[in-house]
């Protein structure tokens, strides 16, 4: 896809969506790290129905470590992968207590140190609570930027690096949410909604339908 078309494209994202946000719900920092843990392999809305529950009792890192691991698993029960989730979530709070005052860091570095965090994760947080220009690849957006052309990767990583190197940086702020309320309500993996679409000019989908 070309310089032009990438503009044309990311204005036309704004121009229908000026603030996009991420889906999760969350007060502070931490409650976000928390539900994008548990958002791997997860819905939002499945994540978004558990939170709740459990923030009212424990949104600290010292909260939640004291509630425990067995504890903490009742209020997940529902979301997948939750006896690893729980004792991952516990073990990253032992960290945020002991080396960072229970305060999320601010790099990468020290959050892909948490376990439960890998690079998307702290992708999420460093461009959602640091206001850093990264872009969590998921699945969604690792299938529009390959069927639309604008970001082709054999893999999250090389993906990623494109959008990075690619996206015009007026738009790079807000370029993960764009793309993945695009690919979770537009560009949808077995039947995208192309008549639909905002992108759909720009778009190199072969296999688009517009009729």
């Amino acid at each position: 896809m070309n310089t032009k078309k990438r503009h044309k494209l990311f204005a036309n994202l704004q121009s229908h969506n000026p603030n996009p946000n991420i889906e999760l719900d969350y007060t502070t920092p931490f409650e976000l790290l928390i539900a994008t843990i548990l958002s791997a392999q997860s819905t939002d809305k499945g994540v978004n129905k558990v939170t709740p529950k459990l923030f009212k009792v424990a949104n600290t890192a010292q909260a939640i470590f004291d509630l425990g691991e067995e504890k903490l698993k009742i209020y997940i029960k529902t979301i997948g992968l939750y006896n690893t989730k729980a004792k991952n979530i516990i073990k990253a709070c032992e960290i945020l207590i002991t080396k960072h005052n229970g305060v999320v860091p601010n790099n990468r570095k020290e959050l892909e140190e948490l376990p439960g965090v890998g690079r998307k994760t702290a992708n999420v947080i460093l461009n959602t609570i640091f206001k850093q220009p990264t872009i969590a690849v998921d699945t969604h957006i690792f299938r529009v930027g390959n069927r639309t052309g604008l970001a082709p990767g054999k893999n999250v990583l090389q993906v990623e690096t494109k959008l990075l190197v690619d996206v015009p940086k007026k738009y790079l702020l807000n370029a993960h949410h764009w793309l993945v309320l695009h690919g979770r309500y537009t560009c949808i993996a077995r039947k995208p909604r192309c008549q639909s679409c905002v992108i759909a000019d720009e778009c190199e989908y072969i296999e688009k339908n517009l009729d």
